[in-house]
């Protein structure tokens, strides 16, 4: 018996132009462990809630580990995170997430990302973020996505608008103590949605939607 027939996700692959995107598996660990300690961003601005990447270098790994592990964990109908490895060039250069809860009823995603700083610049974050949008909407039956940045974060923003999202109000946040700052969320209806002129390829959706009790349309 194979791993993807106990646990669909793992069989779960999408294909873009220069990446793949695959649930992370325990053998991915030690690659994106090493992209998250090449550095994310600039130590002066923290863009995650909360602010995993201030962790001491010798426990981010085992941190990152832990929290892809209770992950697994918590897929139901109700509440689920598929937590995507980018693959790039041979190597694992970061991690693109996709959740959503009560699914079946709201038809909504949220989306969430990051990149080893050494691939920043590229398009990638934009090709990555547009193929799980592709999934979402195409082979998950989502309706709406919904995302969020810091107001300084103008690379995320940048993305978001040149997919087509919408502004869709300002919260207050403060991922380290005692130093708050404005988030901006943002939200893309399908029929909005900006596609590149390429498409993806999949497989293993099937399976992965009937682990996640979304009916096929």
């Amino acid at each position: 018996m194979k791993l993807e027939s106990i646990w669909p996700l793992f069989g779960l692959e999408i294909a873009a132009p220069r990446i793949v995107l695959r649930p992370v598996r325990d053998e991915d660990l030690p690659g994106l462990a090493q992209a998250a300690l090449a550095g994310v961003h600039e130590p002066d601005r923290m863009p995650f809630d909360p602010p995993w990447t201030d962790a001491d270098p010798a426990d981010l790994p085992r941190n990152l580990a832990e929290f892809q592990w209770s992950r697994r964990g918590k897929v139901s109908a109700a509440d689920w995170t598929i937590s995507f490895a980018v693959h790039f060039d041979g190597r694992i250069v970061g991690a693109q997430d996709v959740s959503a809860r009560d699914f079946p009823a709201r038809r909504t995603v949220n989306t969430g990302s990051w990149l080893t700083a050494s691939v920043h610049g590229q398009g990638l974050g934009t090709e990555m973020r547009a193929a799980v949008l592709m999934f979402a909407f195409d082979e998950l039956g989502a309706e709406w996505a919904e995302s969020g940045a810091k107001s300084w974060n103008q690379a995320s923003l940048g993305v978001s608008r040149k997919l087509g999202y919408e502004l869709n109000g300002v919260t207050r946040v403060a991922p380290r103590s005692g130093e708050p700052v404005d988030e901006q969320r943002v939200r893309l209806e399908k029929t909005a949605f900006v596609r590149p002129d390429w498409a993806i390829s999949t497989r293993g959706a099937a399976p992965v939607l009937a682990q996640l009790r979304i009916p096929v349309r």
